[in-house]
């Protein structure tokens, strides 16, 4: 699978992508936001990965990670997020964070272990997607995970 970053001419698709996967759109053109999609043949997305850096450089939240439901249990959505990880941790990230309600057992496959939304919030205050959250009452409602970057 191969990933290219998302451009500005991008935005629009990468909306639709993220809006069919019911995936949070808050923030995707902002500064700290680093996406990256694969495209099948007729240059369609078919995958997407990304993280969200916190002001410090310390903690990312991996978001928008999602595959195409045609696509599916191939290891695609696995190679996604470990691409975002291994992005993250080049940047000198120590701690990747996420909100995911539906997918805890993936997560855990990756390291992810169970986190305190607050702790979460508190690491990357200053992203969109937990500005979103919090501004909205949504945090109360996630269920947030972590895995340490660093060995």
């Amino acid at each position: 699978m191969e990933l290219e970053q998302v451009s500005p001419s991008d935005t629009g698709s990468i909306r639709e992508f993220l809006r069919a996967a019911d995936l949070t759109l808050a923030g995707l053109d902002a500064p700290g936001v680093h996406l990256w999609v694969a495209r099948d043949e007729r240059g369609r997305i078919v995958g997407s990965t990304g993280f969200e850096l916190s002001a410090d450089g310390r903690h990312a939240l991996i978001r928008s990670v999602a595959v195409d439901p045609q696509q599916r249990s191939a290891g695609s959505g696995s190679r996604l997020a470990r691409f975002a990880m291994d992005a993250a941790r080049q940047r000198g990230v120590e701690r990747a964070w996420l909100f995911s309600r539906r997918s805890g057992p993936f997560w855990q496959k990756l390291g992810f272990t169970g986190a305190d939304r607050g702790e979460l919030a508190s690491a990357l205050a200053d992203t969109h997607q937990v500005r979103l959250f919090v501004e909205t009452g949504q945090l109360d409602r996630e269920v947030a995970w972590s895995c340490l970057l660093t060995s």
